[in-house]
Formats: C-alpha cells, structure tokens, sequence
C-alpha cells in the first residue's frame, strides 16, 4: 500500500504523482499485492473518481509501462541492492533491540515502540517546518487561496437503514443459538482453544461483528496504550 503519511489535505492532486511513484517503486522491487491510495483520503472517505484514479494508476503500470514484465528490472543495481543491505541491517538491529527489553510485549510494556514512533514523527514534523525536508504544496510551492476538492458526502439514511437490518436479522435469528455460540467464544477465550472454529460457529449463528468483539473485550480485557513522555 502506498504511504498514507505522505497523503497531506493540500493540493490533493499532487497525490496521484506520488502514488505513481510508490506503486512503481513497489513494482520494481517484485511486489505481490499492491493498494494505491486515493488523493483524497487526508480529507474524506474517497470519491468515487478519486478511486478509480486510484485504480487507473496501477493498470497503467501494470498494463503499459512494461516494468512488471520481466522478473528483475532493475538488473541487480549495485545501488538498490546497497540500500536492501543496509535496510536489513537497520531491521536486524531493531529486533535485537527487542530481544534486549525481553520480546514484543514486554518492550510495549516498557514504552519502546511508543517512544519510537513519537520520535520519529517529531523529527518528520520538525524536518517540514524547517525545511530540510520539502514536501510540494506544503511547506513549498503552495497557492494561497486553494479551492477544495469536491468531497463524498455520505447518504444519513444509508446508516439508518443499516441499524434497520441489524434489528431485522435480531428478530429473525435464533437468539438462544446466538447467545450460546457467543457465550462459547468468550469461555474458550478465556483458556488457550483454538478460537476460529468458536468465532466461525458464532458467525453461523448469526452473531454480529459488534458481538463477537464484545465477548473477546470481557475476556480479555481491553488494551490502554501507555502514554509516554
């Protein structure tokens, strides 16, 4: 998927560049499944012509720039393959770092991946309102007066027809069916079974989403991210 951090309100339509960019940077090093944003997310859910821009944008790499149609275009570049060498470093240094504070959960526990992400997002924020890193319609090259973009507006009855559904099928389903296949996921997530089989048997049961979830927040609890300074 194409970065959603370089995806800013202004000048939208200079997102459609970047992701061209992104996907055929992706393309060029062999990926297997690519999503292309669409130019207004900063601001709305997409537009219908927005998404298909999206879409547009990968069938022309895709279908007419020819880059995924040999298995290494870039030819083992000394260059990419520097840059794969130090990325993988930089990783492997990451988790040993991890390991260090004991694994994942405890390194969450102490704050660590919290602190790195606000770190990283200071020096990202401070690299743009400084300058030494141009972002184009941002921090430079901006246009005073821009006009916005027409956004989606979504229909209010579209969510009132929704709740409409979700009373039509509590009346018509089997609640006792229901209210046990959801009963059975929480007790099962409370000791070390194997939950699909669980949720799969709640979901035949006409178990909503909101439900299943509910039950697995009583069994579990639910995660508070700890706030780090």
């Amino acid at each position: 998927q194409t970065g959603g951090a370089t995806i800013p309100a202004q000048q939208p339509e200079n997102i459609i560049v970047r992701t061209t960019l992104q996907p055929l940077a992706a393309v060029l090093g062999g990926t297997h499944s690519l999503h292309t944003n669409s130019m207004d997310e900063a601001l709305s859910l997409p537009t219908e012509k927005a998404v298909q821009i999206a879409l547009r944008t990968q069938q022309v790499i895709g279908f007419e720039s020819g880059a995924g149609d040999v298995i290494d275009p870039l030819g083992g570049s000394w260059y990419i393959e520097s840059m794969t060498d130090r990325l993988e470093a930089e990783a492997r240094d990451y988790l040993k770092t991890i390991e260090d504070l004991g694994g994942a959960p405890a390194a969450l526990e102490q704050g660590f991946q919290q602190r790195e992400i606000q770190e990283a997002s200071y020096r990202y924020q401070r690299e743009i309102e400084d300058k030494d890193r141009i972002i184009v319609g941002v921090n430079d090259f901006t246009v005073s007066g821009e006009e916005p973009p027409e956004l989606l507006r979504v229909d209010p009855s579209i969510g009132r027809r929704q709740v409409e559904r979700l009373q039509a099928l509590r009346a018509q389903r089997d609640n006792a069916a229901a209210d046990a296949a959801i009963a059975s996921l929480e007790e099962g997530a409370r000791g070390a079974d194997n939950l699909v089989p669980l949720i799969v048997a709640a979901v035949e049961a006409r178990a909503t989403l909101g439900e299943i979830s509910h039950a697995l927040r009583r069994a579990w609890g639910e995660y508070r991210e700890i706030v780090v300074v």
